[in-house]
């Protein structure tokens, strides 16, 4: 049966409008010099100014986007000191973080975009010059982009009947407005780049990908690399069986086939997964990879002992602060003084460290020492124990008080005066109830 609204009906809420937008982003073309043998020991390489034209890429209109217009391109001759201009066609690939971009300069947000040849082919006897590129964006140090651009095949039929002109510099065809067509034929991405965590917490690192129909996904890794070794947290093969089970991470593979979400969980962080967490995604023809840094921390706990200590005489007194479970290593530990008579704390500089000590879960503990002797000491006074650390908002300060001799022998006798008054009380409450 049917049930009848008892108020008034909501209007439905709308599906949000999105709009065919071009995102104009300024590059540099990064070519390493094929002459140069020794690529993985500096090898050559020359920068050129460049721009990558996203068209007509999705992106939702929260009624902001006002007029906004195609990206024309600048009527000029396509020198060598003239920006090589890649027209990219997102028709098979959506791109992702799109609103991010179009709106990176509005936010004040900086994208940084590299464009580099991905690889070279031959064809017959003269070479096939790259077709084949990959465009790098990072925003603002917090989003990393790759993508896979195709450019115009080596020996086309376009080149060969219509002869074509040639890039100046790359010698590859180029449109009548002195552009280099180019598909996207493969993204992946990450939202993540560095990432903070606590001990014992859980963390996920963002890794996403998509293809066009002609490409296809040939594997999946997650490495995790650390002070110069490494080692394999996951691995994915299409056609294999599936994934050996990891300890601690996990990546759903139902969903990475379905969507393209790669992302890794970890769970119960430890000091020793500390490190860069790498993302790499194969086809049969290309790979791109993205680098998230994890790093842990663990703020220190601060105790001082005595927390309240009297004065006396020609005796040496001695404070501790302790300070425990802390990472990583470094931690600024300082002592102050106060008294009635002092309008600021007054910084002291007598203290003594222990060594560092590391403990079993990798965190650190070290030990501050202060003594007080009656040549250097005011009573009352408040010693205070600064500690600061990359793991805190703010220092953490934690005081013992120092009390004159008849201020803690008043305290001992109010004290006792009230411990009398309550045994009194308990004794008179006992015998009347006999």
């Amino acid at each position: 049966c049917l049930s009848l609204p008892t108020g008034p009906e909501e209007a439905p809420t709308p599906a949000p409008l999105f709009r065919s937008m071009d995102i104009t982003l300024a590059c540099s073309y990064k070519e390493e010099d094929a002459r140069s043998f020794q690529r993985a020991f500096g090898s050559l390489s020359s920068e050129h100014p460049a721009i990558l034209m996203l068209r007509g890429i999705s992106v939702r209109d929260d009624g902001n986007l006002g007029d906004v217009t195609g990206y024309k391109v600048p009527q000029q001759d396509p020198g060598s000191s003239s920006p090589i201009v890649f027209e990219a066609s997102a028709q098979l690939v959506s791109i992702p973080h799109a609103e991010s971009l179009l709106h990176a300069d509005c936010d004040g947000e900086e994208v940084n975009c590299e464009i580099s040849p991905y690889s070279s082919q031959w064809a017959g006897e003269r070479p096939c010059h790259t077709s084949w590129f990959m465009a790098t964006l990072q925003l603002s140090g917090r989003i990393s982009i790759a993508l896979v651009l195709r450019g115009p095949q080596c020996g086309s039929q376009q080149e060969k009947e219509h002869g074509a002109t040639l890039h100046p510099k790359l010698r590859i065809p180029m449109s009548k407005e002195g552009t280099l067509l180019t598909t996207v034929e493969f993204q992946s991405s990450s939202r993540n780049i560095s990432l903070h965590t606590h001990l014992g917490s859980s963390v996920t690192f963002d890794c996403h990908f998509a293809l066009a129909p002609s490409s296809s996904l040939s594997s999946l890794e997650w490495r995790r690399q650390h002070r110069g070794s490494g080692r394999s947290l996951f691995q994915y093969q299409v056609g294999s069986t599936g994934p050996a089970a990891q300890p601690k991470v996990h990546v759903d593979v139902a969903e990475m086939l379905r969507s393209g979400d790669a992302s890794l969980g970890l769970e119960g962080v430890s000091v020793g997964d500390e490190g860069a967490y790498i993302c790499s995604v194969f086809t049969l023809l290309h790979q791109a990879q993205h680098i998230i840094q994890l790093h842990v921390t663990e703020p220190p706990r601060v105790h001082v002992i005595p927390a309240v200590v009297s004065f006396e005489r020609d005796v040496t007194t001695t404070l501790t602060c302790n300070i425990a479970g802390y990472y990583p290593l470094d931690v600024s530990v300082s002592w102050t003084q106060k008294t009635p008579e002092d309008d600021v704390e007054v910084p002291l500089s007598n203290a003594c460290f222990s060594s560092h000590r590391q403990n079993q879960d990798g965190t650190y503990s070290i030990a501050s020492y202060l003594s007080i002797t009656s040549a250097t000491v005011q009573t009352p006074a408040t010693y205070s124990c600064h500690v600061s650390h990359v793991a805190l908002a703010e220092p953490i300060s934690v005081s013992a008080h120092l009390k004159a001799p008849e201020q803690m022998g008043s305290e001992r006798l109010v004290g006792g005066f009230i411990a009398t008054i309550i045994f009194i009380v308990v004794l008179f409450m006992m015998l009347r109830r006999r």
